[in-house]
């Protein structure tokens, strides 16, 4: 049987039942652990991935932008084997490309890549160069957005490294939830880290980083709409600098 000819084995009323019981669950994981402790933030995370795991086996994906490293290496000491997804834009830092191989060749999880139905070349022809400067929005849909749908295709559950502290948007996100719009349970295992997690969790697990964060790119995306953040900004405030997005559509 192709991926194309795969459906849902459960119907979205069992998923939102799932993902109900997903989040009274680990609930009550945080309540027993102590959440003013890494250890405990670090656990709460384990356990999502692996409720998750148990819960919907093979469909469950992770969505990795290669900008979120820590979330890559917890899944793979985790639940390894488990099927992660990056969308390669054709407008990524060579370092985030470079980023992708080293966590293909090492890590243990079933990295696949996806691309938009375009390539930049013929996105250009068809709809002029630097989409990206006079209409970002479109040009996310196009390589971002569309992409994600068909990556999450046959999937019941998706896990991404959003993260609370992130940006003002994202101050709500639980630990696991539900994708309305597209009919899924989500699950954000990081959603409670501070950046002190994260650097610790890499610092104790020698995890491989982006070599763009060592010259202050704090959230990465596409080149040309991505600069690095100064000391004290918020740490989305180099994504489309200079204009009134804050999101590319994968999350809203």
């Amino acid at each position: 049987m192709t991926a194309t000819t795969v459906t849902r084995t459960r119907d979205e009323s069992v998923l939102r039942l799932l993902a109900d019981q997903g989040s009274t669950h680990l609930r009550e994981v945080e309540e027993d652990l102590d959440q003013g402790a890494h250890e405990g933030r670090v656990e709460t995370a384990r356990e999502a991935l692996r409720w998750a795991a148990e819960t919907f086996g093979d469909r469950l994906t992770v969505a990795s932008s290669m900008g979120d490293e820590v979330l890559v290496h917890l899944v793979g000491a985790t639940v390894p084997d488990t099927d992660v997804f990056f969308i390669d834009t054709g407008y990524h830092f060579a370092e985030t490309i470079g980023t992708r191989d080293a966590y293909a060749a090492t890590a243990p999880v079933r990295l696949r890549t996806v691309l938009p139905l375009l390539t930049v070349a013929e996105q250009d022809a068809a709809h002029g160069p630097r989409l990206h400067d006079r209409d970002p929005d479109r040009c996310c849909a196009m390589r971002k957005v569309e992409p994600l749908e068909r990556a999450l295709r046959d999937h019941e559950a998706w896990v991404t490294g959003m993260r609370r502290e992130d940006a003002p948007t994202r101050t709500d996100i639980g630990l696991v939830g539900w994708d309305e719009r597209r009919g899924l349970v989500k699950l954000n295992p990081l959603a409670g880290w501070t950046q002190d997690d994260v650097d610790r969790y890499v610092a104790e697990h020698d995890v491989f980083l982006n070599p763009l964060r060592q010259i202050g790119y704090a959230s990465i995306g596409c080149a040309p709409c991505t600069r690095a953040v100064a000391d004290g900004e918020d740490p989305r405030a180099g994504r489309w600098a200079g204009t009134t997005k804050t999101e590319c559509g994968l999350h809203t």
